[in-house]
């Protein structure tokens, strides 16, 4: 593993536009829609999806053509050589962790400044949330049998977020638990001697 490797013209998400315009080319259109059909790894703002595959062509990591759209012509980005070098040179990088954004432990980061009750009630509605991010991935596994080259790929990438994904509802069962308000009618456990 080549621990001393930085490009420092791209970052993460430069990385994540290359992958996602992978071996057929994609548009801005097509990598925003990706990424908002899956939602669970949608965490760049909206307009990014349309600047940074901009912003990669210009430094040659991707080439852009236009060609007839819907309504108007749209520009579809495809690898070039020096894209294609930057992602096998990165991914002979050692992996980090990359750093946890997640709402449900910001909830319970405050819990303590708004209160158990409030916490518990909000922290319970991400079961809705967590059954539509299902039915998502389903139709994401459904879309990844259409690319043969990348099935095989996407399908770990997927069964790892549906584990993800269980794993926020065994969490939210253990908080609604630790967070329900004592129940009166049980015993209460004598005191320590």
């Amino acid at each position: 593993m080549d621990h001393t490797y930085v490009n420092r013209e791209l970052s993460l998400f430069s990385y994540e536009i290359l992958g996602l315009v992978g071996p057929s080319g994609a548009g801005a259109h097509d990598l925003l829609r990706m990424a908002q059909h899956g939602r669970i790894l949608d965490w760049a703002g909206e307009s990014q999806y349309y600047v940074e595959p901009k912003r990669l062509a210009k430094l040659g990591y991707l080439a852009a053509r236009t060609e007839p759209g819907k309504t108007r012509q749209r520009t579809v980005y495809t690898l070039t050589d020096k894209g294609l070098e930057a992602l096998a040179a990165w991914a002979r990088t050692a992996v980090r962790f990359t750093p946890v954004k997640s709402e449900l432990l910001l909830r319970l980061l405050i819990a303590d400044l708004v209160g158990e009750p409030v916490t518990r009630e909000s922290i319970t509605t991400i079961r809705d949330d967590i059954s539509d991010l299902f039915v998502r991935l389903e139709e994401s596994e459904a879309f990844a049998l259409t690319r043969p080259s990348r099935t095989k790929y996407l399908l770990l990438v997927f069964g790892f977020l549906r584990r993800l994904l269980e794993l926020h509802l065994e969490f939210v069962d253990d908080l609604e638990r630790e967070l329900a308000p004592p129940d009166p009618s049980a015993p209460l456990s004598p005191p320590a001697s």
